[in-house]
């Protein structure tokens, strides 16, 4: 594992990314609960409340909190800078986004106007109360590299899907709608899932293959251009669905280009590792990358159906692709985390980074995730699939849950114990 360039001393407190990571499949676990009681019809339709409350379960209960718990840690740590106050502004932001996601979700399942303005309240704020600090604290940094100039764009797009995403759910608090919903739901969903999600993915992928696979690096072309092309074709295309909507499809194409070649390089990358061992983050990438090609070309060709298959869409690209790349990166962050930090504390004899997850538990998880997802796919076609294939991707994601909490228990209960020696006078501690 190739630690270059990390910045130890910068590091945050370990609880401020663990409680979002350790919270994320508990939402996507809610979400295939709300899946199951509802009705197979309803949720043919993007636009339905069962729906939209569905997909933010996912977006902002799984993804989101992923991508936030990875960002507290990361950018302290690979770009040297201190987030204000990283300790307190990230439980005061994960307890608003909590409570702001539980109230959107039951007030837009239940049609209940009050929760949802509660909901556009608190999540708004617990989104800003951590990315603000963010962007203060990317003011001061002095080597942007790669995966820290893909870290401050996802930010960017992070901040304006929150304001779109406050306008929409406003529409639903107080039941009034503008002609531009429609449109400004697209921007968001766009934006949240290709410029926040998929450029933070690009980004991490960076510094992440290189590190924990010894992965060849990303030549220079694509760690300078990438990131500017994807973003440069995500403007294009929101500006295209205002003003020129018959030109939407070039810049779709323009984006979903590059998206494409990232996912082929991290098919390239992985073949060309010099350390060739497989486990099961190795095949959360390779299944991502196949996700990814597959949905970049439905979204594509689906622009020509008037997005008749959106929901598949979301499934290849959301489910497929980046709740893939975020379970399989769950299973390498949180045990090195704990690595990290016990080691900074003075513990040597604690297990390695692959002791601490059950293999045999991961392999099963990620076998029921795959099954789940085609199950998804096919109950397109076949609604009576949509009740099985939840209750495995509930199963794999009760089993993800339990494989993560298996470190964290690991680092509480080592951390009783005496260190086998002091290395205080190292000034080693991670920030609070």
């Amino acid at each position: 594992m190739n630690l270059a360039g990390l910045r130890a001393d910068q590091a945050p407190p370990i609880s401020a990314p663990l409680r979002f990571f350790l919270t994320a499949p508990l939402f996507a676990i809610f979400a295939g609960f709300l899946i199951f009681i509802s009705d197979p019809s309803s949720l043919m339709s993007r636009f339905s409340p069962e729906t939209i409350a569905i997909t933010h379960a996912i977006t902002i209960g799984f993804l989101g909190f992923t991508m936030l718990g990875a960002m507290t840690q990361m950018l302290p740590v690979l770009a040297g800078v201190k987030i204000y106050k990283v300790k307190f502004v990230s439980l005061f932001s994960y307890t608003l986004l909590v409570i702001g996601l539980i109230f959107m979700l039951f007030g837009l399942y239940f049609s209940k106007h009050t929760m949802s303005a509660l909901g556009v309240i608190s999540l708004s704020i617990g989104f800003l109360t951590l990315l603000l600090p963010m962007i203060s604290a990317l003011r001061s940094v002095d080597n942007f590299s790669s995966t820290v100039k893909a870290i401050a764009v996802s930010i960017g797009f992070a901040l304006m899907s929150v304001v779109l995403g406050a306008i929409l759910l406003s529409a639903y608090a107080t039941g009034s709608f503008s002609s531009m919903h429609t449109i400004l739901a697209n921007i968001h969903s766009v934006w949240a899932i290709f410029g926040f999600a998929g450029i933070l993915i690009i980004g991490v992928a960076f510094q992440v293959l290189p590190m924990f696979y010894v992965a060849p690096r990303f030549k220079q072309f694509c760690k300078k251009r990438v990131v500017l092309f994807i973003s440069s074709g995500l403007i294009l295309w929101a500006l295209a669905n205002l003003f020129f909507v018959g030109y939407a499809i070039l810049a779709k194409i323009w984006i979903g280009l590059f998206f494409w070649a990232f996912s082929t390089t991290v098919w390239i990358k992985l073949n060309r590792r010099r350390r060739p061992i497989s486990d099961v983050t190795v095949w959360y990438w390779r299944a991502s990358a196949i996700y990814m090609t597959l949905g970049l070309f439905a979204w594509v060709i689906d622009s020509a159906v008037e997005d008749k298959y959106i929901v598949i869409v979301s499934v290849l690209i959301g489910g497929g692709f980046i709740l893939s790349i975020m379970s399989g990166m769950l299973y390498k962050i949180i045990p090195f985390l704990v690595w990290f930090h016990l080691n900074a504390k003075g513990y040597m004899n604690i297990p390695t980074m692959s002791e601490m997850i059950d293999k045999k538990f991961a392999k099963i998880q990620f076998i029921l995730y795959q099954i789940s997802i085609i199950g998804f796919i096919f109950s397109y076609p076949y609604p009576d699939l949509l009740q099985y294939s939840v209750l495995v991707f509930v199963l794999s994601m009760i089993i993800l849950e339990y494989n993560i909490i298996n470190p964290v228990l690991i680092y509480v209960r080592t951390i009783r114990t005496k260190p086998d020696f002091d290395m205080s006078s190292f000034n080693m501690e991670p920030n609070s």
